[in-house]
């Protein structure tokens, strides 16, 4: 994938993520008035309330690792609320061991390989991103892996043996990006573990 490729995924991903925020935030809005009134209640608008909010919680954590980033500055608060968010959504418990803002594009780069790691855990697991002054780390553990070895064997370099799936754009997309920012992507597996650094 060329550099004009990566951009044009990002610009892709910003446009999708922008035109979905809107009416998923309308939706939200309309189901709390709903339930300021009274008029709905039971276990259907628990359901429609929390498919809306693990929607818009993936669209927001979306927009940022699949859309365009630059060295703006994301703040902590800002970061761990949205991880706050998708961990409610999923299966993964993430830990964000930042406590200063970073700059958007590195932030875009961690989600990537938080999404890599969660893709071998579909059992569930912990996810762990730091940052190590020059580099940053993003480990995944979990009792149980599921590891597709073509995908993990080539990520520093992304080209795959085997076509990627669209549950899997982000092995492409990680170290690509990577790339364009001056940075190489290293991978560590064991049969708990997974590691990835940049």
């Amino acid at each position: 994938m060329s550099n004009t490729n990566v951009n044009l995924a990002e610009l892709i991903g910003s446009r999708i993520c922008h035109d979905l925020i809107s009416p998923i935030g309308a939706i939200t809005n309309g189901l709390e008035l709903l339930e300021m009134v009274g008029s709905v209640q039971g276990p259907e608008m628990d359901l429609i309330s929390g498919s809306v909010g693990s929607a818009g919680a993936r669209i927001r954590f979306f927009r940022v690792a699949f859309g365009s980033a630059s060295d703006q500055p994301l703040g902590r608060a800002e970061v761990a609320e949205l991880l706050k968010d998708v961990e409610r959504a999923g299966r993964v418990r993430i830990n964000w061991h930042l406590t200063e803002a970073v700059p958007r594009n590195q932030v875009k780069l961690a989600f990537l390989a938080m999404m890599c790691c969660e893709g071998a855990m579909p059992f569930g697991g912990e996810v762990t991103i730091e940052n190590l002054g020059d580099s940053w780390m993003v480990k995944g553990t979990a009792d149980k892996l599921n590891l597709d070895n073509d995908l993990w064997k080539n990520l520093p370099t992304g080209r795959f043996a085997n076509a990627v799936k669209p549950a899997q754009v982000q092995f492409a997309l990680l170290p690509d990006t990577a790339a364009s920012m001056g940075r190489r992507v290293a991978v560590e597996t064991t049969s708990t573990r997974v590691a990835i650094r940049f």
